[in-house]
């Protein structure tokens, strides 16, 4: 979590988050290169220069808490804001950057970066943290495809702009003009209510995450994967009421709205910190000739780079590379940081996060993961070897999924479902942790809402009838 705001423990302890009026000044993050091989990757652009560099912000954090044995304000204050260095395949890369490249980190900095996010999640799952109490921006996040949402999301603004004086609620634009949310009679009820409704678009949540103090996601899970599609990045606590379908990921029920979002706002939240991966598509600079894909992926040398970067997505769920609309099996290669793991036949691949256990990755025969776990789940989906079994590995891992020269056809990537993109040959795509956690709010500390949504959803090991008692005590089967 790039940004968190002043709260509060209900001890009286205080945990160092932002200064709500210190939101314009920023801090960059960049990392110590001397970890770092002198050889990049083959297929990888790196700077020819690194530049002077600082600690992430996360380290910065857990530091300041390690100093001392509570934690205090004073030193996550310093922390304004977050904007991450752009590098390749664990390269930083300045020429890259207005690009959009990849942010992924070397193996030192990853592990030692996932390491510092589980301690930080721990932290925080075991605080009850109050939201700022004057000012809050929120952000309603809803299925507006859905006529009943609608009605649901104007009750939702009425209620808070009502109830509370200084709320500053952005809803979509498009619902602006909707004659369900009748905005015009709205403000007719009164005249500070114009003043506090504003717009959002998906544009202006990339580009100022930082606005905002807490999202309220009204629909099902497929509404929290669009939330965190906006949120590439920094991403506000986000509470999810569910009015979907499925649920593993709205945990709370929107008929109780009133009395969850007033306990939320005196009381305070519980904070989950759920790992995203960050996917980078790296696109072949030259097809000519015979060429092998693992030397490029896994040799390091200081000839002119193989590939170039695409475009980086950050997903909560999963990564699925599959055949698409080709008639027969796709063939891509599987690597492990330097390694290459194994070959894959199959109708495709899914990487999820221990989040994402409970979508694509179960129905292709995944085990459950609590989010807890520190894992990367890689489940073929319909291999042609029977012996190709689910994997789980370190989320300290880097996973890159290549489609190699003489493969038949090309292949498919899909990011969470929002977005697919073809892999020609010599095309991959990187996998690895984002610096940027999901930060869900629970409805029970220590994720005890995770096994309810097993049970809820799935009628998790549930039987019609418990197995009978013998009426008679003294009788013993062999």
């Amino acid at each position: 979590m790039a940004r968190l705001r002043s709260m509060e423990a209900t001890d009286g302890e205080e945990i160092g988050m932002l200064d709500a009026n210190a939101r314009s000044h920023s801090l960059e993050v960049l990392f110590d290169p001397a970890s770092q091989a002198i050889k990049r990757r083959k297929s990888s652009m790196v700077a020819a220069h690194l530049p002077s560099m600082s600690s992430c912000f996360v380290h910065e954090l857990l530091e300041a808490q390690r100093q001392s044995d509570k934690p205090h304000p004073h030193h996550a204050q310093k922390l304004i804001d977050i904007k991450a260095a752009h590098c390749v395949d664990g390269f930083i890369d300045e020429r890259a950057a207005e690009e959009g490249a990849s942010r992924i980190l070397t193996k030192k900095q990853l592990s030692d970066m996932a390491l510092g996010v589980r301690e930080l999640s721990k932290h925080l799952g075991n605080l009850r943290m109050k939201l700022p109490k004057k000012n809050l921006r929120i952000v309603v996040v809803a299925k507006t495809s859905d006529h009943a949402n609608i009605l649901h999301t104007r009750e939702l603004l009425e209620w808070l702009l009502t109830e509370y004086e200084d709320f500053v609620v952005y809803i979509e634009d498009m619902l602006e003009d909707h004659p369900k949310m009748d905005i015009g009679g709205l403000v007719a009820k009164s005249a500070s209510f114009g003043d506090r409704i504003h717009y959002w678009t998906p544009e202006f949540c990339t580009k100022h995450p930082h606005l905002f103090d807490l999202v309220i996601s009204l629909g099902g899970d497929g509404t929290v994967l669009y939330t965190s599609w906006l949120f590439q990045k920094i991403v506000p606590p986000v509470i999810s009421f569910s009015l979907g379908t499925l649920g593993f990921l709205t945990k709370f029920d929107f008929g109780s709205f009133r009395s969850i979002l007033r306990e939320a706002y005196d009381v305070g939240i519980t904070i989950s910190l759920r790992m995203r991966f960050e996917c980078t598509v790296m696109r072949a600079n030259n097809k000519d000739g015979r060429r092998d894909i693992c030397s490029e992926i896994c040799e390091r040398e200081d000839e002119e780079p193989t590939h170039t970067p695409d475009k980086s997505y950050t997903v909560l769920n999963e990564l699925v590379v599959d055949r698409g609309p080709n008639a027969t099996l796709s063939s891509t290669e599987l690597f492990g940081d330097d390694e290459h793991l194994t070959s894959v036949q199959a109708d495709g691949i899914c990487i999820a996060t221990p989040t994402g256990s409970t979508a694509y990755s179960l129905a292709a025969g995944g085990s459950l993961s609590h989010p807890d776990n520190p894992v990367m789940l890689i489940s073929p989906i319909c291999a042609h070897s029977l012996s190709f079994r689910p994997i789980i590995l370190p989320d300290s891992m880097v996973i890159r999924v290549a489609v190699p020269y003489d493969a038949r056809t090309t292949a498919w990537a899909s990011f969470d479902g929002k977005e697919r993109v073809e892999l020609n040959e010599g095309d991959y795509v990187t996998v690895a942790a984002s610096r940027y956690p999901f930060a869900f709010i629970q409805s029970k500390p220590h994720q005890g809402d995770w096994f309810d949504s097993l049970s809820r959803t799935l009628q998790w090991n549930s039987r019609t009838a418990r197995q009978k008692a013998y009426d008679n005590p003294d009788v013993k089967t062999e």
